[in-house]
């Protein structure tokens, strides 16, 4: 079926346009492939708004009659419409915008939302915008994304002495969620690996993710291993963890589920590490909460934002309740642990909870930026982000398929990236100099990852990617990000290099809402923005002008803001 046939009615003339910050405004609504246009088409000062189908997330319609009530459609009545109709479509988007179009005339109005309908929920991705994206600036021809293992592996001298680049999967054929190549212990050869593969969920054998600067300790992740009830072992498992220890007495496992969890994993073909077969391995539980739990949560947090409706003790009430925070709290502490066992303990890290592709990728990347001064800068963080979720196997297409508003039963959804990146958020906040990228950078990543113009997010794994031609036929994302004149608006202007690991606070009192996105059209975040962006622009041309180079941090390995800075954000935060 062609995209065109979905569309029943192109164009409406005399809609009205109601969005935040701006007055209603009457004008044209049209309908493409993949686009909503309105434009008021005035010869002044003509205004358009051009929104992604893809961004939306629900539609709700209203119809009424000449008489002002609302008039409910069956199909029997469907050729018996009021001439003189009218209805309302009220717009939720995946990045929380909410728009109301009033159209002239009910049936139009159906068949503007049945149109909008078909076409946001399109599952063919070779259907979607990014195949047909073709900006002038832009070139298919050349590599494709910023990095690849090899290229990580070649900048990464002190990997050479112990590890091996695996090119074990190259026909996706050991493990279909992992790239062609991956890092491995150079004593391990891949008929270990094959066996270690078949021993781990979905084949996600231990891989290496990140291995420390100071002391070359390493965090690596896999999925659970399959011991079943019948406590199997895999012996290429075991020494293949046993190589990662590299002469060391001990290494921690930091499991995401809770002991009782892990142990009814058995039940069902999992399992977890056992004590007799890794002696040399502790195994820690640090519960995390992912999937269903996960999106609800996300769900009654954007549901508080919007209600405006209850006092500040009921509004906070609700905002504890969809323990969003709570999250963020979880991975925060849960990365300091892992960061804590390589910086302060001295020992390597296997992070893992059952399927290694949600969790666990979250507490290895804010692992990661804790501890790795090269992944606060803006072109390393948007490596990191390549490496850990995309060429990881983050399944993209399934768990952003729906944001907070969508009416549809939940499948696979789980807003796993968006905790990443308000996790992220609060890292930025408590350490207004450690990072090279700005709170625009993370917001323009959480409205990309749902909706985009580029193939970065789209599929869930490397090998659909290969085999649907994403590489080919899109533009990417963190390329477009770091061309000449693009990175400037995302850069910190306050931003101070340092090599010391920052230690995130997660006392209550310390971990906030992130207003910038949950409340971004609301008039307080505006305000927001917009005295922050006058702030930005008076510090970047103060130290310009004045050449100015200061050191905010203290000397000691626990890294953390000097008070003015502490009361600076807390001006801004009363703004």
């Amino acid at each position: 079926m062609e995209l065109s046939e979905h569309i029943k009615t192109a164009n409406v003339e005399d809609v009205i346009l109601k969005q935040p910050f701006h007055p209603p405004l009457k004008g044209t609504l049209c309908i493409t492939s993949h686009h909503l246009l309105f434009s008021d088409r005035k010869e002044e000062s003509s205004w358009q708004l051009l929104l992604l189908i893809r961004n939306i997330d629900a539609i709700e319609k209203s119809v009424e009659n000449l008489f002002g009530y609302p008039s409910y459609t069956t199909k029997a009545s469907q050729g018996k419409r009021p001439v003189g109709s009218s209805g309302t479509i009220t717009i939720k988007c995946k990045d929380l915008l909410i728009l109301q179009l009033e159209i002239p005339g009910m049936e139009e109005c159906l068949n503007i939302a049945s149109s909008i309908e078909a076409l946001s929920t399109l599952e063919s991705v070779k259907e979607m915008y990014p195949f047909f994206y073709r900006p002038s600036h832009l070139s298919l021809q050349g590599p494709w994304g910023l990095s690849s293992t090899e290229q990580y592996y070649k900048q990464t001298e002190r990997l050479w002495d112990s590890w091996r680049v695996s090119k074990v999967n190259s026909d996706y054929s050991v493990c279909p969620s992992y790239p062609c190549a991956v890092i491995v212990p150079r004593e391990v050869d891949d008929d270990m690996v094959v066996r270690a593969a078949r021993f781990r969920q979905g084949g996600r054998f231990p891989v290496l993710s990140y291995c420390h600067h100071r002391n070359r300790m390493v965090i690596m992740r896999s999925s659970q291993p399959l011991t079943g009830a019948n406590r199997k072992r895999c012996k290429e498992d075991e020494l293949l963890l046993q190589a990662v220890l590299d002469g060391s007495e001990l290494g921690y496992i930091v499991d995401l589920r809770s002991a009782q969890q892990a142990q009814q994993a058995r039940m069902t073909g999992g399992g977890f590490e056992s004590k007799t077969c890794y002696s040399h391995w502790k195994r820690l539980h640090r519960y995390h909460e992912r999937g269903k739990m996960l999106q609800e949560s996300l769900i009654k947090l954007v549901e508080a934002c919007g209600d405006h409706s209850h006092s500040v003790d009921r509004w906070l009430s609700k905002l504890e309740n969809s323990k969003w925070l709570s999250h963020v709290h979880s991975a925060l502490s849960t990365a300091g642990l892992v960061a804590e066992c390589l910086e302060r303990d001295g020992h390597s890290v296997l992070v893992h909870g059952s399927e290694g592709t949600d969790s666990t990728l979250l507490v290895t990347s804010l692992a990661q930026l804790i501890l790795d001064p090269a992944s606060r800068t803006l072109s390393g963080f948007l490596c990191l982000l390549e490496r850990e979720w995309i060429q990881a196997g983050h399944p993209f297409q399934q768990r952003c398929a729906h944001s907070a508003y969508s009416h549809a039963r939940l499948k696979q959804e789980c807003p796993s990236f968006l905790l990443l990146l308000d996790c992220t958020w609060q890292l930025w906040r408590q350490f207004p100099l450690a990072l090279e990228f700005s709170e625009a950078l993370l917001l323009r990543l959480a409205q990309e990852v749902y909706a985009s113009e580029y193939g970065t997010f789209l599929c869930n794994s490397e090998q659909e990617r290969c085999a649907l031609g994403v590489k080919q036929n899109t533009h990417c994302l963190f390329q477009s990000l770091l061309r000449s004149g693009n990175g400037e608006q995302y850069l910190n202007p306050l931003y101070e290099r340092t090599e010391l690991a920052i230690w995130p606070s997660v006392h209550p009192q310390s971990l906030q809402l992130w207003t910038g996105l949950f409340l971004r059209w609301t008039e307080y975040a505006q305000n927001i923005v917009e005295a922050r962006e006058e702030l930005w622009s008076i510090v970047k041309e103060h130290r310009e002008s004045a050449g100015l180079e200061r050191n905010y941090y203290t000397l000691s390995t626990h890294c953390e803001p000097l008070t003015p800075f502490e009361n600076l954000m807390d001006e801004l935060t009363i703004l």
